[in-house]
């Protein structure tokens, strides 16, 4: 009998030795997962959100591309973390010049709720190109249009009547829209009926022009420091708005996607 329980007591303590010995062990491997757990969800959530918000809005069937997007909501999200945006500022505008100014090229895109607000023309600067703008400069009296990202400000009345003023926030390719008067105003040549005639919409001086059919909506909706991007075929665009780095900030645990777009701050 006590050599049974000898036995027994030597079983028991070799199995607290292992144990023992190999619980540190999975706490470091759980600690390696947790970690690249936590590096992989902020990528993950921000695809996670930009997928949900791309589905939800049905920008896919109103020919919205999704990596146009992606971007849009890059520099959105680092444009918010500078505290650039009124808070509680959920709209954001994108414009993709490398499609054919004979397509609706422009969102405007409540974040929030997850809807798109309108889908409509927009057209480029002259000096851009014809029916596709291919060229895009930031200098005065170029009349063409420049890339980036803006912010859709004040409201004023000028030769186009009402008029929303846009500041460029990237140097060297937009920063200066205020002194060329690069703005969103209406003008006739936006139309289907010039679509028909001319196989191309008209052209502006550089300025994102909408149908007078639309033009107060558009200013009603995005006045007032909302983001307001420009994208297009070009090698040379570079923008400090496209640092993926800040998504790294929306990975606590308590952070939601509706906190990302309400929280006035990172």
């Amino acid at each position: 009998m006590r050599k049974h329980f000898w036995w027994i007591n030597c079983v028991l303590i070799i199995l607290l030795m292992s144990v023992i010995s190999w619980t540190p062990v999975r706490t470091i491997k759980n600690s390696k997962n947790l970690t690249v757990t936590h590096n992989a969800t902020a990528k993950e959530l921000f695809n996670q959100y930009v997928s949900t918000v791309y589905q939800t809005a049905g920008l896919q069937q109103s020919g919205l591309n999704l990596e146009v997007f992606e971007k849009a909501l890059t520099g959105y999200f680092n444009i918010k973390a500078q505290n650039n945006l009124a808070q509680n500022n959920s709209v954001i505008t994108v414009v993709d010049f490398t499609k054919s100014s004979r397509e609706k090229r422009m969102w405007i895109i409540d974040l929030l709720n997850k809807h798109l607000l309108l889908n409509t023309w927009v057209a480029h600067g002259r000096g851009s190109g014809d029916e596709m703008a291919t060229s895009f400069s930031d200098t005065n009296e170029s009349h063409q249009s420049s890339l980036g990202f803006y912010l859709a400000d004040d409201v004023y009345v000028g030769k186009h009547g009402r008029s929303l003023r846009l500041d460029g926030l990237d140097a060297g390719f937009n920063s200066n829209a205020r002194s060329r008067g690069v703005v969103v105003h209406a003008a006739a040549y936006v139309s289907e009926g010039t679509i028909a005639a001319m196989g191309r919409l008209g052209r502006s001086f550089g300025c994102p022009a909408v149908s007078p059919m639309v033009i107060n909506q558009v200013i009603n909706t995005i006045k007032g420091k909302s983001v307001f991007f420009i994208n297009g075929n070009s090698s040379n665009y570079t923008s400090k708005y496209l640092n993926e780095a800040v998504f790294a900030n929306f990975t606590t645990p308590d952070t939601t996607t509706q906190a990302m777009i309400e929280s006035p701050k990172l």
